[in-house]
């Protein structure tokens, strides 16, 4: 396994013995190139969150100039 900044070089093996601790790596951060025969085959790094939380929303919807109409069954705290 070579380290390089916050890239990791495995070989299929190595992430397949821990695939947990794999994870774990990524969601400290680091991407794992994985490698066949030294060629990389694979990448695996955090996904990338697109759009806005939902408690943002709620909160947007929550504005007094807000148009969205909120069901009043669902708890919104």
């Amino acid at each position: 396994m070579v380290k390089t900044m916050a890239q990791v070089h495995m070989s299929e093996a190595e992430v397949a013995k821990n695939f947990a601790a794999v994870l774990e790596k990524v969601r400290q951060g680091a991407e794992i190139v994985v490698e066949q025969d030294h060629r990389p085959v694979a990448v695996i790094r955090q996904s990338q969150r697109s759009g806005r939380l939902i408690s943002e929303r709620i909160a947007s919807a929550k504005a007094s100039d807000s148009r969205v109409t909120l069901d009043g069954g669902l708890p919104l705290t």
